[in-house]
């Protein structure tokens, strides 16, 4: 059996039409333990970005000198990227032993009779239960999908980041800008302080009396390029909130400066070849035009486009930015992940397994891979791209302090 087997044992099983429980996932926290996390909690929603804002918001918190967990959606490479304590992915026995104890309890709980339990739910969960076996100071969640829905609302955040809202799993997580907003926004109590990167004006109206924030008082420098530096200093802003005044400006910028972001307009040479690939999990039209703008800054021109984006995304988008630009589209076979749309006839279609190093290497020297995280996370997995360890604790660490004024 693989470690994370039972984190998707009941979304493999789940009947037709069935939907995640955030009732049984309660009941699951209850019977974990976990409901109260006894730290400080730190959540992070929005359409895009989200994993950007997580890993900033703990690399600053670490930098306060707190011990931090992360759970982030989904993995990069694998599912120990999910759970992190200070930037670092959980072993494969961490990962097991947090899988025995959540398949423990599922049992029981009997069988599911209003809903599964979902995937990214309890990874949540586990990242709650692996914070308070390793002593974490704090607890930084990534929502899967949504906010009030989302299984991170079972943990009334102290703070809570939003990054960049649009139109996304319309009809799922509303059919509006504004209702998927509202959805987001119903991740925070009456407690949380919330931060939020700029948002357009009908998004604005519904999130209320937010603080909205632009640089987060960080320099360029220490910031990623292009669409993920708003979510980086809203992260970071949001850490700051978290942290009150006992976050050093020396060891902040320490630590932002050993943030590494794979899949995230990174860069990456394929092994044994000339080839170099720009891989950034770009999933609308704007994304996509902005990782080519930047793989055209820095090599002139681009020779290849390997892209993957289902039907939810937006497909149309990444068309008119890719242009005419050679193009090899990839379709996952994940189930829950449809591609059905029709395809310009100048590009390629391939399955995943197609996409290997030699294959890439065909390409030419200089390709874009573009898509979703599944998609990405795929590719650096191909290429062999470390992503044991997003960012590294100051070298003098401060003797660990919880934020003042927090729930703990």
């Amino acid at each position: 059996m693989r470690a994370d087997e039972v984190f998707f044992r009941e979304w493999e099983r789940r009947r037709p039409g069935e939907t995640r429980s955030l009732a049984r996932a309660r009941e699951l926290a209850g019977a974990l333990d976990v409901l109260s996390p006894g730290v400080p909690v730190l959540t992070v929603v929005g359409s895009k970005g989200k994993g950007t804002a997580a890993t900033y918001a703990s690399a600053a918190l670490v930098a306060s000198g707190l011990r931090v967990c992360t759970v982030t959606s989904p993995g990069l490479r694998t599912n120990r990227d999910r759970i992190r304590i200070d930037g670092q992915a959980v072993t494969e026995a961490e990962l097991a032993s947090l899988g025995a104890r959540l398949g423990g309890a599922m049992a029981e709980l009997g069988p599911p009779a209003d809903g599964y339990l979902s995937p990214s739910g309890l990874f949540t969960l586990a990242g709650a239960l692996h914070a308070r076996r390793a002593g974490a100071e704090a607890l930084v969640l990534e929502a899967g999908m949504g906010g009030r829905s989302d299984e991170v609302a079972l943990f009334p955040p102290d703070v809570a980041a939003i990054t960049p809202i649009f139109l996304e799993h319309a009809g799922v997580l509303g059919d509006t800008p504004a209702e998927i907003a509202e959805e987001k926004r119903g991740v925070a109590g009456p407690g949380t302080r919330i931060v939020s990167a700029p948002q357009t004006p009908e998004v604005a109206e519904v999130l209320g009396p937010v603080e909205y924030v632009r640089d987060g008082g960080v320099p360029a420098g220490l910031l990623p390029a292009g669409l993920g530096r708003a979510a980086a200093a809203t992260g970071v802003a949001a850490a700051r909130r978290l942290a009150g005044a006992g976050l050093p400006e020396d060891r902040l910028r320490e630590v932002l400066s050993t943030v590494v972001l794979p899949g995230r307009m990174s860069w990456h040479a394929v092994p044994g070849t000339a080839t170099t690939l720009l891989i950034d999990s770009a999933i609308d039209g704007t994304g996509v035009a902005a990782a080519l703008a930047a793989a055209r800054d820095r090599w002139g021109e681009v020779d290849h486009a390997v892209v993957c984006l289902p039907d939810h995304k937006d497909l149309d988008g990444a068309v008119r930015a890719l242009g005419d630009l050679p193009v090899t589209y990839v379709r996952l076979p994940q189930p829950h992940l449809r591609f059905t749309r029709p395809l310009p006839p100048a590009w390629d279609a391939v399955g995943s397994g197609a996409v290997t190093p030699e294959a890439l290497a065909t390409l030419g020297h200089r390709v874009a891979v573009l898509g979703t995280v599944y998609f990405t996370g795929l590719v650096l997995d191909r290429v062999g791209a470390s992503t044991e360890r997003l960012f590294r604790p100051p070298a003098t660490v401060p003797a660990s302090r919880r934020p003042s004024g927090s729930g703990a």
